[in-house]
């Protein structure tokens, strides 16, 4: 299938690009950026004209910051494309479930793709999880925001999320993982004096059996990022380290290797069988955790942050 890729910029240069290049699925059609374009493909700044330009293109990827990706998704779906919209889906829960309902009503596919989900570890992460009892759980997501976003000033914008753009991250794997379903129940939010998104939280959740369930995010972390999720259970301890490729159980490593190399591969994998399909897949889960957190949240203002 061709499919059209819409914003090149970092992410999609260095994950769906390959992955469609990868791909024995997909052909890389058109772009559409005000800014960037890949050698050898048509390139375009306006999506309307690609879509009028190119009726044979049944899939639009759209790889943009939050805040304007409704508009473009509205305006695929409606001339009657497949979309695979880059995380979050949406800057909010309505957005999202607006889209939902538009390509139902025009009968076209829709996925929410969470790229975390696809890391090599979380599905055996999961199987190991689902006949065992939780007592506790703690997610540790610690990066440096100037080297992931060098000057991206949207992520501290509103709608940008803050450091919830990586922590959202987090939330898809757990919400994969678990059994039951988690709801927060309390979290504390630093927001740089200069800014209208945080860079660091603190979050609880209620867990249905009585399990302790945390999470730390923070974007001014030194040196190597820290990306993990410590489970304790009844039957030992599961860590899953670098945002899910590593899985050790009581110390043990898990040297299980995945049938598709790569988390984006993996995603347009998923994405070729809901066109084939005609299905949707437009779990919020996540995103559910994030606005729950803000609305929940105790704000603390904190230093300015520059880049």
């Amino acid at each position: 299938m061709e499919v059209a890729l819409v914003g090149i910029g970092k992410i999609a240069v260095d994950q769906h690009v390959p992955a469609i290049a990868a791909s024995p699925d997909w052909d890389l059609a058109a772009t559409v950026s005000r800014h960037g374009s890949v050698d050898g493909v048509p390139a375009y700044t306006d999506l309307a004209t690609m879509l009028e330009a190119h009726p044979e293109i049944r899939v639009v990827s759209l790889s943009l910051p939050p805040m304007p990706r409704f508009d473009y998704a509205r305006m695929a779906i409606e001339a009657g494309r497949h979309v695979m919209l880059e995380k979050p889906p949406g800057a909010t829960l309505s957005e999202c479930h607006a889209l939902e309902e538009l390509a139902r009503a025009q009968r076209v596919s829709l996925y929410a793709t969470w790229h975390s989900r696809q890391a090599d570890k979380v599905p055996a992460a999961k199987a190991w999880l689902a006949d065992k009892t939780l007592r506790s759980l703690r997610i540790d997501w610690r990066e440096d925001v100037r080297h992931w976003h060098p000057g991206q000033d949207w992520v501290f914008e509103a709608g940008g999320l803050g450091v919830f753009d990586p922590g959202i991250n987090a939330l898809s794997i757990l919400t994969e993982i678990l059994p039951v379903p988690v709801h927060v129940t309390g979290a504390e939010l630093k927001f740089p004096a200069n800014r209208d998104t945080p860079i660091a939280v603190e979050c609880g959740f209620h867990h249905p059996g009585g399990a302790e369930v945390t999470m730390a995010l923070d974007w001014l972390e030194p040196g190597d990022p820290v990306w993990t999720i410590e489970a304790v259970t009844d039957q030992g301890t599961l860590t899953l380290e670098n945002g899910g490729g590593k899985l050790t159980i009581d110390g043990q490593e898990d040297e299980s290797l995945p049938g598709l190399a790569g988390e984006y591969p993996r995603l347009y994998d998923q994405m070729a069988r809901l066109v084939a399909t005609g299905g949707i897949d437009m779990d919020l889960a996540p995103m559910r955790h994030v606005a729950d957190a803000f609305t929940l949240g105790r704000r603390v203002t904190v230093e300015a942050f520059d880049w």
